[in-house]
């Protein structure tokens, strides 16, 4: 057996009482309030996974539900909790960090198979038990394969649209952003969001099985289709956003107010027709496609970016499913204006890149540098570059 660690910026939860760095998170709060609520839910074991809404890559604080409840910062992870237990697995970036944020409430599971997970809740929960989720923060996949590994089991796989930690989060949840949503100028698109509809409604004419609309989840096909940004998500230039797009009406489904006034206009300027853009509140585009499905359509979406809770409303006979959105795969082949653009954009950011290395050659001999300073000093040269926005992501700054 190995003996008891002795370093003091992890846990140790094998000592009475069990020595906790000051990075770790009290849990125990949280946990009892959330059980609290699992209780009066009939739930035996709820699954928090660390995504969102839309499968982003990164998300904003408001959706950090995995962070706030077990204190883990990483940006992959999944954690269950059961009336007496609470697990999170993650992968082998994060186990020193876990270490050092997890208080003794969470075992670390070092995997992230569904199907350790799944083994883990069956021991956990025993056969009768309800297993629950929020359906619009798993993918289609995902869910997939948490029903198919607890089929048979006796326990029963219940989606809860009703979010169990945003309910004992509460008013402490970080609101949701305000900040303006623009139109990118004509010079850095290469083509107007109405050519970018007219070859959407193109494709789906064209396609073997005539969809009648497109459902886009993903964040960057309803900002890449209007010529939209915004920064909902830290280092990326987002917002929170569903498009259903038909071929005589388009409805974009966002908080219509923090739209800015040349952005509103753009998107209003071909109203009433089949190029005016109707907005609707950001939270009734679950209602609003479950009206749409009663008719005799077909919805094409792509399942990599579409949630099971909005999967889930459309009647199988009704859907057109592959793995990307037909604006995901337009937004993946450049025209020449955006090619020109990234080229352009590279060579900004060389030189930037260019002027750092010299800097480090100069100042670390010195030993003015540390990797937090270094950090700072290449976000502020890039920063000194024409049109730039910020980083794509936090730097990652290493030495020795």
């Amino acid at each position: 057996p190995q003996a008891p660690s002795t370093r003091n910026d992890i846990r140790n939860c094998s000592t009475d009482p069990p020595y906790l760095p000051p990075t770790a998170t009290n849990t125990t709060a949280r946990l009892a309030a959330l059980r609290d609520t699992m209780q009066a839910h009939g739930v035996h074991a709820y699954i928090v996974p660390s995504t969102d809404a839309h499968m982003s890559e990164y998300i904003s604080k408001r959706d950090a539900r995995l962070g706030w409840l077990t204190g883990f910062g990483g940006s992959a992870g999944t954690s269950v909790v059961t009336k007496d237990k609470a697990a999170l697995w993650t992968d082998s970036r994060y186990w020193n960090q876990a270490e050092r944020e997890l208080d003794c409430n969470w075992e670390l599971q070092r995997t992230t198979w569904i199907d350790s997970i799944v083994m883990w809740i069956l021991e956990a929960v025993p056969v009768g038990g309800n297993i629950s989720l929020d359906p619009f923060l798993f993918s289609v996949a995902t869910w997939n394969s948490y029903s198919q590994a607890l089929h048979g089991s006796g326990r029963t796989l219940l989606p809860l649209e009703t979010n169990l930690v945003d309910q004992v989060w509460g008013d402490q949840r970080p609101p949701p952003p305000t900040s303006e949503i623009y139109s990118l100028p004509a010079a850095f698109t290469g083509s107007s969001w109405q050519e970018k509809v007219a070859g959407i409604r193109q494709q789906m004419e064209q396609h073997a099985r005539h969809p009648t609309a497109v459902l886009l989840s993903g964040l960057e096909e309803t900002a890449w289709l209007f010529n939209l940004r915004g920064d909902d998500i830290p280092y990326n230039p987002v917002f929170y956003s569903y498009t259903l797009l038909t071929s005589t009406t388009i409805s974009l489904f966002v908080e219509g107010s923090r739209l800015s006034a040349a952005a509103r206009e753009s998107l209003r300027s071909g109203c009433p027709g089949p190029l005016c853009v109707e907005l609707q509140e950001y939270g009734q585009v679950s209602a609003h496609l479950r009206n749409y499905t009663r008719g005799n359509v077909t919805v094409w979406l792509g399942t990599e970016y579409t949630t099971y809770g909005l999967y889930g409303i459309i009647p199988q006979e009704k859907l057109l499913e592959e793995s990307y959105s037909p604006v995901m795969t337009a937004k993946a082949v450049k025209n020449a204006q955006e090619q020109e653009l990234l080229r352009a954009a590279h060579v900004r950011d060389a030189v930037a890149v260019i002027q750092y290395l010299l800097w480090l050659e100069k100042m670390v001999p010195q030993g003015q540098v540390d990797e937090f300073s270094g950090a700072q000093h290449i976000d502020a040269l890039r920063r000194a570059q024409q049109h730039s926005h910020g980083p794509s992501f936090q730097s990652i700054s290493a030495s020795g």
